[in-house]
Order: C-alpha cells, then structure tokens, then sequence
C-alpha cells in the first residue's frame, strides 16, 4: 500500500470511526438506562415471556479496593503521610505528545470505494458496506467534526518530560 492509499485509509477510518462511536456511546447509555429500570422492575421475581426472558441476581464478589479507597484510608490512618500523597497525585506531569495530523488537500475528496474498503476490512460485506455508507455519512455529517478537509490527529506517542532529562 502506498503512503498516499495509507493516509486515505486513515482518514476513511477516522471519519467512520466518529459517527460509529457516537452510536456506540448512545447504545451504552440507553442499555444501562433501560437495563436497571427493567432490573427495579422485575426486583426478585423471575420473567418468562414467549421470546426473552429475565432475572436479576446479586452476587457476592472480591474486588480489589479501589485506588481512590485506599488514598482516602490511607489519609484517615496517617494524616500527615496522606496530605502528602494527596499533592503528590495532584502534581501535573509535563507530558510530550506525538501527534500525527493528517487531512485532505482542498478540492480533494475520498470516494466511497475508500470508506467501503476500511468497512471491509472491518469484516463487513460489499452489500452491507454500500447500505451502511450513505447512512453514515449522514450522521458523520451531523456530527461535524468529519468535514472534507478538516484538519484532524492522533496521538501516537507519549512519555513523561522527565523521562528524556
């Protein structure tokens, strides 16, 4: 693949990456939303309905203390010794990034055979890639941050600036 076709692939990801992850979020929320009003609902009863059931189950579990936890213990046990690790966590780092920026020269466009192939690639057919396209780009256009020619970046690198001293 050329450098050229890698940079098109790129921006073909990013720009479905966004609408795709705008759904994905919404999805998370609305199952959780939906999820614990079923669970109040159903409380300790059981439903068997003639497609889906379900059932809600608490259960016992070990986790490790959380981070947080431990600080907030560790204060009340040794309040001299927790003020200072309190400013220790409130330190900012000076941290270097590596970017990489990359966008579409003016009057240039990806065409819709560069986004199929990324969607490809994704282990979608040539049949749902060309019905899922217009749809997404719809929404990446509402979105607003996948415009033709918009600047974007990733990250692709960070250390502490201590770290290179």
């Amino acid at each position: 693949m050329s450098r050229e076709q890698e940079i098109v692939t790129l921006i073909a990801q990013d720009r479905l990456y966004m609408p795709l992850s705008s759904m994905d979020n919404k999805l998370k929320r609305a199952r959780s939303s939906l999820a614990l009003a079923v669970a109040d609902e159903l409380g300790e009863t059981r439903f068997q309905g003639s497609r889906v059931y379900a059932f809600v189950e608490e259960e016992d579990k070990q986790k490790a203390r959380g981070m947080r936890e431990a600080i907030r213990e560790f204060a009340e046990e040794f309040p001299k010794y927790g003020a200072i690790l309190e400013g220790k966590i409130a330190e900012k780092r000076a941290m270097k990034e590596k970017h990489l920026y990359f966008g579409t020269n003016p009057e240039s466009r990806l065409t819709a055979d560069d986004y199929m192939e990324v969607m490809q690639n994704l282990g979608l057919s040539e049949a749902t890639s060309r019905s899922l396209y217009p749809e997404l780009m719809t929404v990446s256009r509402k979105l607003k941050r996948a415009r033709e020619g918009e600047e974007r970046s990733v990250i692709v690198g960070k250390e502490n600036k201590e770290d290179e001293e």
